[in-house]
């Protein structure tokens, strides 16, 4: 049995560059826990082990039923590890194949909100993706991993390139000021990918002025919101995580239009022609 602490190790829920992440058990508090542990090969290098607590320490400052919370730091044997709640359904990267497209915006929606309470609390995420977003039973999506997440006000003076090329806006992959919009462009990316099983951009640099977002089979309305938020010129994105959402929400209203009908050609439908004229809306 694998142990680290007090705490028991059950099974590895998901492997990273640089830790593992542990389903675990708590006995004090009999209750599963998820138990993040720095590889054995990074345990000595002092920057990699500081920007690993600087990630405890930043989920427990934010208190938001959005981001995962941590409870508890501590090193065994020279490797730090920090434990946090357990949450059941799994990354987004599991719900990927066989989504349909009500469920694929549904959670894309859903992670823009959870990322947009990081922003909330000044906090840019720099690797949004779907193996760092989790789904708790209720079916919401929370955020987690915030290895190379950064405070809102740094992000201006940041040049250090850092993230998941799939997922980085071009002024993140070259080293330029970023702000709220370059996560927006790492949404845009992730709900391309959650309506079609695949990123929309396979360069190391993200997107160029030439490249063309392929159609989602979403309808035009969302194609066009992933167009904007895909922009590489962040001033052309919506301005927000919150924005974002509130885009594809908007788009789907446009796939799914609120149609007004008459009483008496509802009636007249179903052979009750000449009845009183009334007006009924149906989604």
């Amino acid at each position: 049995m694998k142990q680290i602490g007090r705490y028991r190790l059950d099974a590895v829920e998901g492997v990273g560059a640089f830790a593992t992440v542990w389903r675990g058990h708590d006995p004090e508090l009999d209750v599963t826990v998820a138990v993040k542990v720095l590889a054995d090969n990074w345990s000595h290098h002092a920057d990699v082990h500081q920007r690993f607590l600087d990630e405890a320490r930043l989920l427990r400052r934010i208190h938001d039923g959005r981001v995962v919370r941590v409870h508890d730091v501590g090193v065994e044997d020279g490797r730090p590890y920090f434990v946090m709640d357990f949450v059941p359904g799994g990354t987004l990267a599991l719900r990927i194949e066989g989504l349909g497209t009500d469920e694929a915006l549904d959670l894309a929606v859903e992670a823009a909100h959870a990322v947009q309470a990081l922003h909330d609390h000044d906090v840019l995420h720099r690797d949004v993706k779907p193996s760092n977003l989790l789904i708790d039973a209720e079916g919401r999506v929370l955020v987690s991993d915030l290895g190379s997440a950064k405070r809102l006000a740094e992000a201006s003076g940041i040049t250090v390139t850092t993230g998941t090329p799939a997922y980085m806006a071009p002024e993140q992959a070259h080293g330029r000021p970023l702000d709220a919009r370059t996560d927006v462009y790492a949404l845009a990316v992730l709900t391309h990918e959650l309506l079609t099983g695949r990123v929309p951009f396979d360069g190391p640099l993200g997107r160029t002025p030439s490249d063309r977002v392929a159609p989602t089979g979403a309808g035009a309305a969302v194609d066009k919101v992933l167009g904007a938020a895909l922009d590489p010129r962040p001033d052309q994105r919506p301005g927000g995580a919150a924005a974002f959402a509130d885009a594809l929400e908007a788009s789907r209203d446009a796939v799914h239009p609120t149609v007004p009908v008459t009483l008496v050609g509802a009636l007249m439908a179903v052979g009750f022609a000449g009845a009183a004229v009334a007006t009924w809306w149906i989604a």
